[in-house]
């Protein structure tokens, strides 16, 4: 984990551990950017099913769809997927816009730190 706020104040790493800490930042940084993608990944699906459910619900709301639920397809009927899915979907976006923030945040205070440790990075490399 990168160092607490009240650490950074009190004392400056030593340089032996600045590659560490810059490092273990990236490595957080990818590791929500890959739950971010992940997410939009899991809303575009829930996006793209409920695009094609959603007329049926006037049209032939009993029509017979099936819906993965635990590793069990379980079959249904459109009117009855329709209200769950949404209820997913608009879960699904919550999360979403927490990760983004978590990420803007984490990137925030990551630019914070390289500023105060004069961090520079070029060619792959760290400079400190």
């Amino acid at each position: 984990m990168p160092p607490r706020a009240s650490q950074q104040a009190t004392q400056k790493p030593d340089p032996q551990d600045v590659p560490i800490i810059f490092q273990r930042y990236r490595t957080e940084l990818q590791n929500l950017a890959q739950k971010i993608g992940e997410i939009e990944s899991e809303m575009e699906e829930h996006a793209l099913v409920l695009s094609t459910l959603r007329p049926l619900t006037k049209s032939d709301p009993e029509r017979t769809c099936y819906r993965l639920i635990g590793g069990t397809l379980v079959k249904r009927n459109v009117l009855d997927v329709v209200p769950s899915l949404e209820t997913n979907f608009s879960g699904i976006k919550e999360v979403l816009e927490s990760l983004v923030k978590n990420y803007k945040n984490k990137e925030g205070e990551f630019e914070k730190w390289r500023n105060e440790m004069g961090v520079q990075v070029s060619n792959s490399f760290v400079r400190y």
